[in-house]
């Protein structure tokens, strides 16, 4: 479970506390801070990168569109210095969710199961987006003059790694910081929650969100914190929620103008993906689905405007299940009477090919998928997929490409670049293997690993030739990073 935002830390015993009035300092800027610009981004690489090592990821490109979409719908209605963000999306369903400096957001794939709307689950995200705009993390950290920003990396991945993993790894990368005072450093201040609600709410409003999903969020969070009694929920262990908070937040939501904001049909498509995903079998999760259907059909039958989004996504998390099960002709039979009522919805056709692929009709699920990327060209979810059948296909050259042109796009995305190497690999292409690996094996931290990849690439070009220069250029970027490491 993902130990979220990681603000209230105390690095050093020795420093003094800081009152929780609700005026705070700011960081950065002209004035400069503990940590600010290049400091923020070292601190949000080491938590990447302990995120990549330790932490299960979802990579499924249909949840990871949608997120993305979600997210940067918030980004330009908060107040962030800096909108380059990047997405961990972590495979756990427990409700929580991150920031951390240097743009780093996670989610926690269990978000989506207790979120029941749109709303919902948009006020997590942007209830996070305003701890970062706030930099809360980084006014705490402004009162240890005495730790460099390499301390404070460290201890940031090691609160990360021992949430996530729910194992020793993190206290041990906490104990390398020689951090001296951790009991708190976990707990978001008062103040802290109180203007990341503030600003959240109007983050939501300024996005065309319902502020009111926050204290709905609110509501559920408490549910839950009651029902797993002694056992705070990993949310709420760094998000305290009192109270006089969640009576503030509502008080605050119902002062917006009150409108009818749609879900958008996406969104429980996604939930009902994921459902299927954390579901105890793909038998449990088919059953689950037919219930839901048959009370749908009940509820719909005294209802003259049904319920048409409900069951469209119960539909379609059934075929999920069915595919899941290995019953692809049922699957297909779902998914073409959804893409029947919904033409080019782009989730449907992608599934559709996904269970395609898995029933080995490679050649269907290729012209579907090759048409459906003509009408949306460089869809990610399309073109992923794509990929992943002409690696199921042996065609090592074709999924390359395809994986090479996400790979640019996507240049976090570790997994991509893995995928790439068993391509090049596929296609014969050796320089292509060791460009590939040495990105990914970047993105892990081996910088080591990516210097001695890059180097095989350069020895096997011809002195001169423009590919031989594009990888030397990147072995001296490589090369001067492990450097600056080395030398602390």
């Amino acid at each position: 479970m993902l130990a979220l935002t990681l603000t209230a830390i105390s690095v050093s015993t020795g420093a003094a506390a800081q009152g929780q009035g609700s005026t705070l300092p700011t960081i950065g800027g002209t004035g400069g801070g503990l940590i600010a610009g290049q400091q923020e981004a070292d601190i949000g690489r080491q938590v990447l990168v302990s995120l990549r090592r330790f932490a299960p990821q979802i990579t499924d490109p249909l949840v990871y569109d949608y997120l993305s979409s979600i997210l940067y719908r918030l980004v330009p209605a908060a107040p962030l210095q800096n909108r380059d963000l990047t997405l961990a999306l972590i495979d756990d369903p427990a409700i929580n969710a991150f920031a951390v400096p240097g743009g780093i957001v996670g989610v926690n794939g269990g978000l989506f199961l207790f979120a029941r709307t749109e709303q919902q689950f948009a006020s997590v995200l942007a209830h996070e987006l305003a701890h970062l705009s706030q930099r809360h993390f980084a006014r705490r950290l402004e009162q240890q003059q005495a730790s460099t920003p390499l301390t404070i990396a460290g201890l940031i991945a090691g609160i990360v790694l021992t949430a996530v993993t729910q194992s020793d790894i993190g206290i041990a990368a906490i104990v390398g910081t020689q951090a001296l005072a951790i009991q708190n450093m976990l707990e978001y201040s008062r103040a802290n929650e109180q203007e990341a609600d503030r600003v959240g709410l109007d983050i939501l409003a300024n996005a065309g969100l319902d502020p009111r999903g926050m204290p709905e969020m609110f509501e559920i969070m408490t549910r839950q914190n009651r029902l797993q009694g002694n056992r705070v929920p990993e949310y709420l262990s760094t998000h305290p929620l009192t109270q006089s908070r969640v009576a503030d937040t509502q008080n605050r939501a119902e002062q917006y103008p009150l409108k009818h904001i749609e879900d958008s049909p996406e969104y429980h498509l996604i939930r009902a993906r994921l459902q299927v995903h954390y579901a105890v079998s793909a038998a449990a999760a088919i059953d689950s689905f037919r219930a839901a259907l048959n009370e749908s059909k009940i509820a719909g039958s005294g209802n003259s405007l049904g319920s048409n989004a409900s069951n469209t996504a119960i539909r379609y998390g059934l075929a999920v299940a069915y595919i899941k099960d290995g019953q692809y002709p049922e699957a297909e039979t779902l998914l073409n009477q959804l893409l029947l009522a919904n033409p080019g919805r782009i989730t449907f056709q992608v599934t559709l090919a996904q269970s395609l692929i898995a029933a080995r009709r490679l050649t269907e699920a290729r012209a579907l998928l090759v048409r459906a990327l003509a009408r949306n060209p460089g869809n990610y979810p399309i073109t992923h997929t794509l990929a992943q059948l002409e690696l199921a296909s042996d065609n090592g050259a074709a999924a390359a490409e395809l994986l090479s042109q996400l790979a640019r796009k996507k240049p976090q995305q570790e997994h991509l670049w893995f995928k790439l190497a068993e391509a090049e690999g596929m296609a014969r292409n050796i320089v292509g293997v060791h460009r590939a690996r040495a990105e990914y094996d970047a993105l892990m931290g081996d910088l080591e690993s990516a210097q001695r990849q890059l180097r095989q690439a350069q020895e096997k070009l011809t002195a001169g030739s423009p590919m031989r220069q594009i990888v030397t250029e990147r072995l001296s970027a490589i090369s001067a990073e492990l450097n600056v490491r080395r030398n602390g």
